[in-house]
């Protein structure tokens, strides 16, 4: 009798071994990893830092390759990728400008037309002024577009409806200003605007804290504000953030993973695991203090009900300044 029941028990465990590994993924070949961006670029840098980590800790049995699609604000990449539906073996670096692109008409992919995989960090947007500028506060910032909202030229980097752009509308609505009155001059680049700045072609510049660190750090820069939820540190240690000054205004410039539409969830868990391992490394650890980014790393499901508030408050702002199509 026992000897039936042992034998049995031994059945079923073996019988259960075809189930248990259909449940299980991998990749079997080269893993693309895609970047918007040429080589240099924020996105980029993401994707290389990500792809030394995996490789050296083997992470994966598979290597994988940065390939740079650059073009459309990260448009082309994510409909490079999305031209291979339920393949495991793409995955792409994505921004806020997933998002933003969608809601102004700028690229029809959105979140929920690609696997949203994990977030990664944060990049919450600084304003910046030069140190012998008579604005020596967000109050004073404040007071002064209340005057008059066209008096202070804004620098930003790229185009309007990224995240600078919304984080300074966002602090000016807050105090009851109407942020379409407001002054913009655009440039190629966070780091175009910010020489802009320093030349005195214009009066303060948003943009991600690291785009200016070094000149606040020197004291040509002064940063009046920072749109996050709690003080950053290194040379930003000292700036107050908006909420902080009255102005309760939160708006980040994140960074996930995802894959092309279609994953299975055994590919999703797969990719999770990597880079929840990736993300302990002390390389990312370092990379994302020295750019004054927040670690904020979430699985599938939070990233996913993460994304579905970020896209409604980003479509709220856009549509008020008339650039939601």
């Amino acid at each position: 009798m026992l000897r039936n029941a042992l034998a049995l028990l031994a059945y079923l465990s073996f019988s259960s071994q075809p189930a248990i590994a259909q449940t299980q993924w991998s990749p079997t070949r080269n893993v693309e990893l895609l970047t918007g961006t040429a080589a240099g670029g924020a996105l980029d840098r993401t994707a290389r830092l990500l792809q030394r980590i995996i490789q050296e800790k083997r992470l994966t049995e598979t290597p994988v390759t940065v390939v740079n699609k650059v073009g459309g604000g990260g448009a082309v990449s994510w409909a490079y990728m999305n031209q291979k539906p339920g393949d495991g073996h793409f995955l792409s670096v994505t921004s806020v400008l997933l998002m933003t692109n969608r809601i102004t008409g700028a690229n029809p992919l959105s979140y929920t037309d690609i696997t949203p995989i994990v977030q990664l960090m944060s990049e919450y947007q600084a304003i910046a002024v030069a140190a012998d500028s008579p604005i020596a506060s967000g109050k004073d910032l404040l007071d002064r577009l209340r005057a008059d909202p066209a008096s202070v030229r804004f620098g930003l980097g790229t185009s309007l409806g990224g995240s600078s752009h919304i984080a300074i509308c966002s602090v000016a609505k807050a105090a009851g200003i109407d942020p379409r009155k407001l002054r913009f001059v655009i440039f190629k680049s966070g780091g175009e605007s910010t020489t802009a700045l320093l030349g005195g072609h214009v009066d303060a510049v948003g943009s991600n804290p690291a785009n200016f660190a070094r000149h606040v750090e020197s004291g040509r820069l002064r940063s009046v504000g920072v749109a996050a939820p709690r003080r950053l540190g290194g040379a930003f240690a000292g700036v107050p953030t908006w909420t902080e000054q009255g102005n309760r205004t939160v708006v980040t410039n994140w960074r996930g993973i995802a894959g092309p539409k279609g994953l299975s969830p055994q590919q999703i868990v797969y990719w999770e695991s990597v880079f929840a391992k990736a993300v302990e490394a002390d390389e990312w650890k370092r990379d994302v203090e020295q750019n004054l980014a927040v670690a904020e790393f979430m699985r599938h499901r939070e990233a996913m009900a993460f994304l579905e508030s970020n896209y409604k408050e980003l479509h709220a702002i856009l549509a008020e300044l008339g650039l939601a199509k």
